[in-house]
């Protein structure tokens, strides 16, 4: 572990690089979050966040919200059945059910993006991402037990002007991006943007010869602005995606501690072949069922702005979204078919209403807001039970018994009706010249209504699962802030996040309770009086109650409960340091302790015999991280070249909470580069060297154990290999 540590830090340290966003001249620029719902210069707020800002968003950087655990300290993300898995601090998305929800709050331009799924969507033609750690109950609510994100959109300027960039890389990748603004009056601008993503596969079906993880996508978004005067203005977007691919597919790891005999049933019963017998790596795949992956969507946002005097303001947020995708995957992970063909299928149409008021008094502030959201959504599981007579009665076989065992099927299916509102406020009071107090509180309630049924023809089992449940809370907030001088701050806060309760669509499951968290950190940032250094330290502890839990129960069916009790503790540093007007520098470190300290679950390795798994690690929870990047700029010929080298480290984790070998992923560590050179008149083409994760390493970003009917085999997913490539960019 320690040695390759030190080998990230050497390599980027050796390696040279530059990001605008850490340098501007001999200081460090001040960044304006907006995720607060103020907009708060990142220092003076008295909460672990990041920015991360445009410049490092695109080919070579961040491209989705996959992209982004190099970023922020103690985020941990993956990917699961084409879904999000994003954890922050040891709390995120635990559900493999349909109809989970994480405990990240994603959301673009202040309106929240409610399905996992969409969550995956490229990112483009941003101003920046913005990241605040840690529960967020009073300002976001729902699904903000770990912290939010909120991805800011670029906006049409008053000029005519835009950018193009096109991107070449290995895996014939092949990326154009680019917007343009279209001045209509002195008071009516539009934006278009676009981004058109083709690449081939990081792995092969080497059965069938066919790409898996590639990339088909594209994504178009039209904004129009309305600036009147300066009393109120508006802002329409429309954004529209679409995926048609073979990304998101399972890979085959081999057995688990409860696979008898070490071998997938389709081996034994068929004469089928893993991937490791036809000589393929953790990227590939060996099946007879493709890995399609099939999504599109849209977003319509309208953000009404209302400035009533220099000390009331009014901000309306309306969206309303639609999703709807398609999945394939192998359960069985042969070439043979063997009731392996997973079919999920995902539709949501959702519509949120957010108003939030601003109140700026002499001694004191306040900010209130009220929230409406509906969400209609349909899940549903799909999987035939082709040659079951093979695992359930060989002797059948080829018999009317055997050919009705093979007619049946596993089907999850149904609808869920959610209806979410909330109310909060927050005041914030000075009290003299270095101290101030925040204090609020949110009203949380949500109603849900599931209808559907569980068909699994095998076990006779044909459920009707229409349920209905509804819960409330109310989360408080109190923070002090310190000032010890103009430029530090300290602060300590208590907070309690809500994640509301859960019904899986065609779930046997009860309805879930909701999840809580009480969270107390405390906090120190600041800057330099030369302005070239910032750093941020911050502590923090969670009672982490109610904890919602999925897995594979011994019916080979899903279950998801309320299990578990966990404390998460955990400190983070951050620093930012321009040591000359060419040379900068940036860190983190993290560390992170977070156990079960309830948990009885059936082992899946023991006939599901109840098993205490107080002490065990939380998923997707390493105990250390660290980062580490150097940015060097220098004028060169008619131009400017930007050098960047970053390192990252991650300690070992655990994908599911019995902490054993089959389901993990050793520590790792990951070094990228980038070469910028920009030229021509006012900078406005540049060419961009990239590479990403340069020494190649193999890193598992999530880990399943399938059900006893597939011999409780590992399948999961990957990070992506090395990656490298070229970027031609105008602006105009």
């Amino acid at each position: 572990m320690q040695s390759t540590a030190y080998k990230v830090l050497a390599a980027a340290v050796a390696a040279a690089v530059i990001s605008p966003s850490l340098m501007a001249q001999n200081v460090l620029e001040e960044v304006v979050v907006t995720a607060t719902k103020r907009n708060s210069s990142l220092s003076d707020l008295s909460v672990a966040a990041n920015v991360i800002g445009s410049d490092a968003i695109g080919p070579g950087g961040v491209q989705t919200v996959r992209d982004m655990y190099t970023e922020v300290p103690n985020l941990s993300i993956g990917d699961q059945f084409g879904f999000a898995r994003i954890f922050m601090r040891g709390i995120g998305m635990t559900s493999i059910d349909i109809g989970g929800e994480g405990a990240v709050s994603i959301l673009q331009d202040g309106a929240i993006i409610p399905r996992p799924a969409a969550q995956l969507v490229g990112m483009f033609d941003l101003e920046q991402v913005e990241v605040l750690r840690g529960p967020q109950g009073t300002l976001y609510g729902r699904g903000a037990t770990a912290g939010a994100i909120n991805v800011v959109t670029a906006k049409p300027g008053s000029e005519m002007g835009g950018y193009l960039n096109l991107t070449a890389g290995n895996y014939s990748m092949g990326t154009l991006e680019g917007a343009v603004d279209l001045p209509i009056s002195d008071a009516l601008a539009l934006r278009l943007a676009t981004k058109i993503e083709r690449r081939d596969g990081y792995g092969s079906n080497l059965f069938t010869g066919n790409d898996v993880d590639d990339r088909d996508a594209e994504a178009y978004r039209a904004t129009l602005s309305y600036n009147p005067d300066a009393n109120w203005d508006a802002t329409l977007s429309y954004q529209y995606y679409e995926e048609d691919d073979n990304n998101y597919a399972f890979h085959y790891f081999g057995p688990s501690a409860g696979t008898a005999g070490g071998l997938p049933p389709a081996v034994t019963a068929l004469g089928g072949s893993t991937i490791f017998d036809v000589g393929g790596t953790l990227y590939d795949i060996y099946s007879d069922q493709e890995a399609i992956n099939t999504r599109e969507g849209f977003m319509a946002n309208m953000i009404l702005n209302f400035q009533f005097s220099d000390r009331v303001s009014l901000r309306s947020t309306t969206s309303a979204q639609n999703m709807d995708r398609f999945l394939r995957d192998d359960l069985d992970s042969t070439e043979v078919d063997l009731f392996g063909q997973n079919n999920y299928t995902e539709e949501s149409d959702s519509f949120g209403q957010e108003f939030t008021l601003n109140v700026e008094r002499d001694t004191y502030s306040i900010l209130a807001g009220a929230m409406y959201f509906e969400e209609d959504l349909f899940g549903e599981v799909f999987v035939p039970l082709t040659n079951f007579c093979e695992f359930a009665a060989p002797a059948t076989c080829g018999t009317p018994i055997g050919d009705f065992l093979n007619s049946g099927k596993y089907l999850q299916d149904g609808d869920v009706d959610i209806t979410a509102y909330a109310a909060f406020v927050e005041f914030t009071v000075p009290l003299g010249d270095r101290f101030t107090v925040i204090a609020g509180a949110r009203y949380n309630y949500e109603e849900r209504e599931g209808t559907g049924a569980f068909i699994f023809d095998a076990a006779g089992l044909n459920v009707p699962t229409d349920a209905k449940a509804d819960w409330d809370d109310i989360t408080p907030r109190v923070t002090l802030e310190y000032r010890p001088s103009d430029d530090t701050l300290m602060y300590a806060t208590y907070n309690q996040a809500f994640k509301s309760g859960v019904i899986n669509t065609g779930s046997l499951s009860p309805p879930l309770d909701p999840e809580t968290v009480d969270a107390f950190e405390v906090g120190y940032k600041g800057s330099s009086s030369d302005g070239r250094m910032t750093y941020a330290l911050a502590a923090f502890f969670y009672d982490y109650q109610n904890v919602q839990i999925s897995f594979v129960d011994e019916t080979s069916t899903v279950s998801t409960i309320n299990a578990a009790e966990a404390e998460n503790y955990g400190a983070e540093l951050e620093l930012n340091y321009a040591m000359t007007d060419a040379l900068s520098f940036d860190l983190f470190a993290t560390y992170l302790s977070a156990e079960y300290k309830e948990f009885i679950n059936g082992d899946y390795a023991n006939g599901f015999e109840p098993t205490d798994l107080s002490g065990n690690t939380l998923p997707n929870a390493p105990e250390y991280t660290f980062k580490l990047g150097v940015t060097y700029q220098t004028a060169l010929g008619d131009g400017n070249l930007r050098l960047r080298g970053e390192g990252y480290y991650q300690d070992d984790v655990y994908f599911t909470e019995w902490n054993r070998n089959d389901a993990y992923q050793k520590g790792y560590g990951l070094i990228n580069a980038n070469a910028d050179y920009s030229f021509g008149a006012e900078g406005r083409w540049m060419v961009s060297l990239w590479g990403r994760n340069l020494s190649d390493e193999e890193v598992i970003s999530n880990n399943i154990i399938t059900a006893p009917l597939y011999n409780s085999l590992r399948v999961g997913s990957m990070l992506p290999p090395r990656t490298y490539g070229v970027t031609g960019s105008y602006s105009f």
